[in-house]
This record gives structure tokens, sequence and C-alpha cells, in this order.
């Protein structure tokens, strides 16, 4: 039996689309962690190896994610997204049939092009066509349910891996696109077509100021930048602030209920305020969570995670939500692809770069990312509100 849309189509949309970001999200971003070392195993390989594979997926997304956008701006991004999942589906099977390191690199290649085309930009340029600038409630809805995609992702990629191996399990989450993700997102609108009126600024007006642009590429690389890095190192900085193994890890986990506290919060309370104001509040999270560590040491560490979970949480949203509010919906999917490339770069660099400085400062290499979300912060505060 087909799911046809209930008459309230926001709470549907925002639910099929957040399950089937849920499931882009598990299935490439996050299978590193738990299959990169039995997949480089199984070529003799060092787990920096598929690590490094990685980076270049996200190579890939940040020089498909603008053309993806501008195809959403076009046709709307029902098709854009189905695209994605078919691509996911053929990546993440040549991974389970590689026979060589070279397939493998090619596997992920082409899972980078399905980022691209099916992560959050190509789900926040969708949402902008139907909705125009009343996009903002149905951005924080889907990444409110994306937010549980490591919740769900990793046992669940664990869980094959265990069961059946490695392969099996990219097999697995190949056939759940096909058959899960394809059909939900299969039920988005058809071409481009908008549940609510035009508003008056989705029609063409004079280009953004170029400096606002680049002040706005900036805050997302610079908070992707932290992300990815305390992503990749977190513990071991808590560690090196004096934290054992155990409170660091445990640490570690609040930060994706933190995220989700401040998505709920940026849904409730925030909204009523211009995305700008929670933009800076949420970018200034990390340097105050730096000093907070750096002063406590060890004890911090739960009051880190928080902070700079809770901070990751809003700044995620906003990079859907502030190209929206300052420059309009026209030409929105484009735009929001050229503005995260420079982030999917930097992002591809972030744990390079910061292991790096970990292994060669101790717990000063904080004072990097801290410096680089002061820096961020001063940039939003630059940009105004028209």
């Amino acid at each position: 039996m087909l799911l046809t849309p209930p008459p309230d189509r926001r709470s549907w949309i925002v639910t099929v689309l957040g399950i089937a970001q849920t499931i882009g999200w598990a299935s490439s971003y996050y299978i590193p962690a738990v299959l990169a070392a039995p997949m480089a195993a199984s070529f003799g390989l060092s787990p920096v190896w598929v690590f490094g594979a990685f980076s270049i997926a996200m190579v890939v997304s940040a020089t498909i994610g603008p053309w993806a956008g501008a195809r959403i701006d076009r046709i709307g991004g029902r098709g854009v997204l189905m695209l994605s999942n078919l691509i996911f589906a053929a990546g993440l099977a040549l991974l389970a049939a590689a026979p060589s390191p070279v397939v493998l690199f090619a596997g992920w290649a082409i899972i980078g092009l399905g980022m691209g085309m099916g992560l959050y930009e190509a789900a926040f340029a969708s949402l902008a066509g139907i909705y125009g600038k009343e996009a903002r409630g149905p951005i924080t809805g889907i990444t409110l349910i994306a937010g549980f995609a490591s919740t769900v992702g990793w046992p669940l990629s664990g869980l094959m891996l265990a069961s059946w191996g490695w392969r099996e399990a990219c097999i697995g989450w190949a056939l759940i696109h096909l058959f899960l993700a394809l059909p939900l997102n299969a039920l988005l609108p058809r071409g481009a077509q908008k549940i609510t009126a035009p508003m008056p600024d989705t029609v063409e007006g004079p280009p953004p100021p170029r400096l606002a642009l680049w002040l706005l590429a900036f805050v997302f690389a610079a908070t992707w930048f932290n992300s990815t890095a305390m992503a990749a190192h977190l513990p071991g900085l808590l560690q090196a602030a004096g934290a054992s193994t155990a409170v660091a890890i445990a640490a570690g986990a609040l930060i994706g209920p933190a995220q989700v506290a401040a998505r709920i919060l940026e849904f409730g309370l925030l909204r009523r305020f211009h995305p700008l104001a929670s933009a800076r509040l949420a970018a200034s999270a990390h340097p105050l969570a730096a000093v907070c560590l750096v002063v406590f040491g060890g004890p911090a560490a739960y009051g880190f995670a928080i902070l700079h979970g809770a901070g990751n949480g809003i700044l995620t949203i906003a990079k859907g939500t502030l190209p929206l509010a300052l420059f309009g919906a026209a030409g929105y999917g484009a735009r929001l692809g050229w503005l995260n490339a420079p982030a999917r770069l930097l992002q591809a660099a972030a744990p390079l770069i910061f292991g790096a400085a970990l292994a060669t400062w101790g717990l000063q290499a904080i004072w990097l990312t801290a410096m680089v979300g002061v820096l961020a912060t001063a940039a939003l505060f630059l940009l105004r509100r028209n």
C-alpha cells in the first residue's frame, strides 16, 4: 500500500524528510567510526587510509554541492534527493564488492556525490523551495529528527558488522536507501511546487553584498572545522585536560543530547528572534567552553561537552536559516552550495590539523579552535539583518 500525505502536509514533509536525512547521515558520515578498522584490515591497510578516502568523499561533496543546489532551485528537491539515494546505494554496493583499495576509494568518491546531493544542504534547499522564508521551522524540524543519526547509525552499523561483516553492513545500508529512504523522498512535492503562497522576497532581486557572502562562508567554514575537529579528537582533548578515559567517553556521549536540546530551544524560544541572534549566541559557546576547560581542567569535561554540543546544534540549523533570512529564497539552493563548499573542504582537513596541534601542544591546542570560534562570532556581528 502506498503512503499518501495527510492533510497536515508540513508535519508530514518534515517527518519523511527527517527520516530520509537520518538514513543519509547514518550511512555516510557516521559509518567510518564503526567500519573503518575492519574495512582497512581486510586490505592490510591502516584505518588512516579509509579516513583519507572519506576525506575525498567530502571534497567531492563540496564540488557537487553548488550544482545540486542550483538544480533544486530549478526543478525542486524531490528528484535530486531520490537520485542521491540511488547514488548512495551504488557507492555502498561498490564498497561491499571492492576487490582492492582503488575500488574502495572509488566507492567513497561515489558516496561523496550522494552526500553533496542528499544531505542537509539539499534538504534545506528543498524546504526553501516549498516554503520560501517560512522554511525556518521545517529546517529546524528535520535537524531535530536527523540529530539522532549517530544514535541510530552507530548501533545499527555495529549490529550488522557483528552479525554479518563490514561488506554485508554496506549492502544493508544500500538496501535501506533503496527500500526506505528512496520511497520517503518520493513523497515530497513534485517539481518546484510551493505549499504556501510565494513571499515577496522570493522573487529575483539585487544580488547579495559580496562581503556578506564571504563573511557567511567564513562562519560556516570555521564552525564546520571546530565541529569536525571535536568529533575526531574530543576524548583525547578531555584526557589532556585531566579527565579519565571513562569521564572523557561519558562527556562525549552528552554532545548528541545537547545538540538536540539546543535545537528544541531554537524551535521554541529562539524562533521568536532573528537567526543572527541565535547564531551569535551559538558561535560563542565553543570559545566559552574552551576557557572553562583550560581554567578548570578535567572536572569541566561535562560542561565543555554540553556547551560545545549546544552551540553546534544551533549552528547546524543556522547553516540553513541564515542564508534564507539574509538573502531570501531566490537562488537559495545554489547559494547554499557555494557557501558550504569551503566548509566541506576545511572539514576534510580538520581532523589532521587539530590532531597535529593536540599532539604538539596538548590541552593548549584548544586555543586554536577557540580563536576560530571567536573569529566566527565576530564575523556574525559584522553581518546585518538587511
